[in-house]
Parts: structure tokens; C-alpha cells; sequence
């Protein structure tokens, strides 16, 4: 009886160790620590620490989208052109509308999100109902969104950016020093993490990424379900499209390339696996930090920046790895608990 319970015990622990998201953080942190010895006077400074952190808010809106997308072993490479044409159809409509208040800039916020919706739905129907591959549907929609930007504008940025915004959600900060725009962040990458992990529509969603048959049959409305999460992946770019709107005050176009890259590279890095199933929110923001500070800590340094792309390159590579190996051994072992826990409806016990 004193085995079970020490085991019970342990279990827990064992495995928060062994996930990957877990030994990720350890590698941050340790990335943390070589810089903070290297720079003290520089790197290890709070004002050095919340550039970093406003720097990868924008990243952390679509990477939360991303998640769920990835979960589903889908892949959504649109959500940086996403962005760009929301926050150009918001500049346009801001503009048109004239004035400084928060009258205009509210309508420009919805105008944004209401553009990255139509989009994620537009990339979810064709998933779900077409089912043509979201490798194809979302690099479609990746051109398409960026094209139809450039015409709007004729690739010139607009730069007429209600001082409001800029002001507020841009540069404004609360308790002090901390940057609105990360506080924002942080509510969006919180409710997803509670979605994902303690309601009925995150244990859908992983559901469907461990086997969209068995979902089928158990119940689960896997096209609803798809068009759902790819919907909220649009509406989190066209989130990133007003908030990137409101910390660079222009359209930014040619600035997003790498985007949607960079998200996929957090979130993969973060733990969650490329063939479905598997994911958490915290693991991402975990990953997402890591080309963030190495990007922060080589400019402070001195190191060609350049090194940044070899370092996240190589950890992404290692990341996809693990996660081979770990599903390799799960399909040795038990791999019904997660319909065990469907069946249940997610109770304990």
C-alpha cells in the first residue's frame, strides 16, 4: 500500500520532467544563465528583460492560434500575411474615418480581428469541407492575403496610426513598467491555456490530432472542430495585425516574412507534435522565448546575429526528434488513456 501511494506521489513529478516543453525551459534557462555571465551590466537588467518579453508579444497572440492548429496536425503558414492584410484593412478603414479617439481605434480592433476571421474561416472550409491539405490551403492563403494587402496599399505602408493606440496598447505600460501590449499577450496565451487544457473543446481538439477517425466515432464534429480552430488562429493574426499596428504605428508589409516561421518553430520547439495529439500553450511560450533571447543575448554580445538562425535551427531539429522518439515509444506502450478521458468526459478517477 506504501509503494502505491510513494508511486503515485512521484509519478506526477516524473513526468512533468520528462516532457519536453519541461526540458525546453531548462534549456532557456540556461541560455539565460551563459548571457547573464557573459553580460551582467546588460543582459541581466529588467529593462533588458522587458524588451525581450514586448518583443515576443506579437508572437505569442498567433502562437497561441498556432497551438491548437498544430495540435490537430495541421499546419497553418498564413497567419503573417493574416496579419499584415488585417492591419492594413484596419490602417485603410481608421484612415477613412478620420480622428484620434478611441471611437476610431475600436473600430479599427474589430475591423482587424473581424478580417483575420474571415480568413481562418476561409482556411478552415476548405480544410474541413474541400479537404484540400493545409499545407496547400494555408500557403494559398498566405499569398493571397499578402497580394491583396500590397494592392490595397500599392505597397506603400500607411503610417496614419491613431496616436491612441500607439500611445496606449503600443508603448503604454501598467504597475510601472510593464508593457500593455505583453499584458495583453499574457490574457490571450491564459485563456488558452485554460481552453485547451480544462474544456470540452481543448480535449476535442486533442482528440482529433491523436486520430481523427476515432474522433469520428466517438462523437466528435471533427469539420466543425477544424473550422473552429482555424478560425480562432485568423482571428488571433488579425489580434497580432492592430497590436503590431499599434507598436511599429505602420503597416508594416514587407516586415512580417518570417512570421509565420517563427511561430511554427515556438510552438514546435515548445513541444507540441507535428503529427497531432500532443501540445501545450506554456510549452510554446517556453519555446517562443528561446530565438528571443538568443536574438536579445547575441546583439548584446557582439555575435553576428546571424548565429541566431544556426542556434533555433538546430533546436527545432533536435525538438522534432524528441518528439519522434517519444511517439515511438508511446506506440510501444499505452496510448488509450487520452480516450479514456474522452469517454469520461474529462473527469478524474
Amino acid at each position: 500500500m506504501g509503494t502505491f501511494d510513494d508511486n503515485q506521489k512521484v509519478n506526477p513529478v516524473r513526468r512533468i520532467l520528462r516532457t519536453q516543453a519541461f526540458q525546453i525551459l531548462l534549456v532557456l534557462l540556461a541560455i539565460i544563465i551563459v548571457f547573464s555571465i557573459i553580460a551582467p551590466e546588460s543582459f541581466a537588467q529588467w529593462t533588458n528583460f522587458r524588451l525581450i518579453i514586448q518583443n515576443a508579444s506579437i508572437l505569442a497572440v498567433l502562437a497561441v492560434g498556432m497551438t491548437y492548429v498544430i495540435i490537430t496536425a495541421g499546419i497553418d503558414l498564413s497567419v503573417g500575411s493574416v496579419l499584415v492584410f488585417s492591419g492594413v484593412v484596419s490602417a485603410i478603414v481608421m484612415r477613412a474615418m478620420g480622428g484620434e479617439g478611441w471611437g476610431v481605434a475600436t473600430v479599427g480592433i474589430l475591423v482587424a480581428i473581424l478580417s483575420g476571421v474571415c480568413w481562418g474561416l476561409l482556411n478552415g472550409f476548405l480544410i474541413a469541407k474541400a479537404k484540400i491539405p493545409p499545407l496547400i490551403v494555408t500557403l494559398g492563403s498566405l499569398g493571397m492575403a499578402l497580394g491583396l494587402a500590397q494592392i490595397l496599399t500599392g505597397g506603400v505602408d500607411i503610417r496614419d496610426v491613431p496616436t491612441v493606440l500607439t500611445v496606449s496598447i503600443g508603448y503604454g505600460n501598467v504597475f510601472g513598467s510593464v508593457p500593455i501590449i505583453s499584458v495583453i499577450a499574457l490574457v490571450v496565451v491564459v485563456i488558452g491555456a485554460i481552453v485547451l487544457h480544462f474544456t470540452r473543446f481543448g480535449l476535442y481538439t486533442l482528440a482529433v490530432g491523436s486520430s481523427e477517425i476515432a474522433a469520428r466515432r466517438v462523437g466528435v464534429k471533427v469539420d466543425a472542430q477544424l473550422i473552429k480552430i482555424y478560425t480562432i488562429s485568423g482571428a488571433l493574426a488579425g489580434l497580432g495585425g492592430i497590436l503590431s499596428l499599434s507598436q511599429f504605428s505602420t503597416t508594416a508589409i514587407a516586415g512580417q516574412s518570417q512570421t509565420n516561421l517563427n511561430v511554427i518553430a515556438a510552438v514546435v520547439i515548445g513541444g507540441t507534435s507535428l503529427f497531432g495529439g500532443v501540445g501545450t500553450i506554456m510549452g510554446t511560450v517556453v519555446g517562443l522565448f528561446i530565438p528571443a533571447v538568443l536574438q536579445n543575448g547575441f546583439v548584446i554580445t557582439g555575435v553576428q546575429p546571424f548565429w541566431q538562425q544556426v542556434a533555433v535551427g538546430a533546436v527545432l531539429i533536435a525538438a522534432v526528434y524528441v518528439d519522434q522518439v517519444r511517439r515511438s515509444a508511446a506506440m510501444r506502450g499505452n496510448t488509450q488513456s487520452l480516450w479514456r478521458k474522452f469517454v469520461s468526459g474529462g473527469r478524474r478517477g
